[in-house]
């Protein structure tokens, strides 16, 4: 890249990568609100929790294609501002959702947050893939990962201090048969009230954001211009996103990796509490799943295509899964849950490696594919629902759950790395 081209890069990538924080602090506000909703709305089990992921990632499976048809129509930078001011209104959702002690309401709020991510990544994703050159997508997606995931970090600090302050004594005195149903009602309606001045206050920021981006110099990408295949030294024009197989093993590849992803960050609190550890302490571990993958990010920066292929990157990342995995079945107590926290480490090269070898070539097809692409992030509202579903109604122990759940994914993602991202079509 010339100076000129590295100078008229750097400000979308500030802006973008301020967009990956605010995924970040959205999406991973979950971890909190899995054990917050669990105590404020009464839930029984685990697997009722667990559908807070659902909601929030299942919008990304029906919505990512819409999506990718309003930035055909609206471009990019349209389309952020846009999901921005959708973000801020789902945010809204949850004060009538805590005044009424709604979880369907709750539920609600959090499928519309999802659907506003769902377009903000369908558009920021291959924006940043494609920005530069292709083979240096995976550094740039690092630098984005450490935005989204320096947000992952603060998140369970910031909301777990507000929403889940004095937990366990809140779950004791609510369960004591010696309380009343005033006292408890009491108890519910301050825990419920946590809620207010958070969410307000970020649908204040989104929406001001959205302000800013209409204002900010945000270049269209040209992702439309069609490439060239030579096939024995013939020229073949694509013309069908089903002429690209890799796409689709590698949008496959995404909804395994944010199933693994979700699990080692959303679920370590729960997993952490079947272990025996206070609840006052386990709302902190998705804290150290972001930490791991910040340092995998930073690793990625550093030696990422300098060093080593973004497809080596992937190969190692996924064989660590496998270890991490093993080694968090196989050991007990805290150790256990280090193991899982590890699995940040492991996770953390694989959006950015994953998602431009899928992508690669695919010229007037990228949004759409960028879409596809997208849509595999549903996997992150699957998983907990299985890992749930073994655990708390199968009655498997919650580590073999854990281990028989999560190590698939593993494996399918060594699989796309060594061989999946080199499939092509013929035709």
């Amino acid at each position: 890249m010339t100076n000129q081209t590295q100078k008229s890069v750097i400000s979308p990538i500030v802006t973008i990568g301020a967009l990956f924080f605010i995924f970040g602090f959205v999406t991973w506000a979950n971890s909190t609100l899995i054990p917050f909703l669990k105590i404020a709305c009464g839930l029984k089990t685990d697997f009722e929790a667990f559908l807070v992921t659902f909601a929030s990632y299942i919008a990304y499976f029906f919505l990512a294609l819409p999506s990718s048809w309003i930035l055909k129509k609206l471009g990019f930078k349209n389309g952020i501002i846009i999901g921005l001011l959708i973000l801020a209104f789902g945010s809204l959702i949850f004060i009538p959702a805590a005044d009424t002690r709604s979880f369907g309401l709750f539920l609600t709020g959090i499928f519309i947050q999802g659907a506003a991510l769902s377009l903000l990544q369908t558009a920021s994703n291959p924006y940043i893939s494609i920005i530069g050159p292709i083979e240096s997508a995976a550094k740039r997606m690092s630098i984005m990962g450490l935005c989204n995931k320096f947000a992952g970090v603060i998140v369970p600090i910031i909301m777990g201090s507000i929403f889940l302050k004095n937990a366990s004594a809140i779950e004791t005195k609510i369960a004591d048969a010696a309380t009343t149903f005033a006292e408890r009602e009491v108890l519910l309606e301050e825990v419920l009230g946590r809620v207010h001045t958070p969410y307000i206050v970020l649908a204040i920021v989104f929406t001001l954001f959205a302000i800013f981006i209409k204002f900010t110099n945000l270049p269209e990408v040209d992702v439309d211009k069609e490439d060239e295949v030579i096939d024995g030294g013939v020229k073949v024009t694509k013309t069908s996103i089903f002429q690209f197989p890799h796409l689709f093993l590698g949008a496959f590849c995404i909804f395994v990796y944010v199933a693994a992803e979700v699990m080692a960050g959303d679920i370590i609190g729960v997993y952490g509490k079947a272990l025996g550890i206070s609840a006052d302490i386990a709302k902190y571990f998705t804290t150290l799943t972001l930490a791991s993958m910040l340092v995998g990010y930073v690793v990625g920066i550093i030696v990422i295509p300098k060093y080593i292929t973004q497809q080596f990157a992937l190969k190692i990342c996924a064989i660590l899964g496998v270890a991490f995995v093993c080694g968090a079945y196989l050991t007990h107590g805290y150790t256990s849950v280090i193991f899982v926290g590890l699995l940040g480490l492991a996770n953390s090269l694989m959006w950015p490696a994953i998602f431009p070898l899928g992508i690669k070539g695919l010229g007037k097809f990228t949004k759409t594919g960028s879409a596809i692409m997208v849509m595999g992030i549903a996997g992150g509202a699957v998983w907990p629902l299985i890992y749930g579903y073994l655990k708390d109604y199968l009655h498997m122990d919650f580590q073999l759950a854990f281990f028989v759940s999560v190590l698939p994914c593993y494996l399918y993602i060594w699989y796309f790395a060594v061989l999946g991202h080199k499939v092509r079509s013929k035709g």
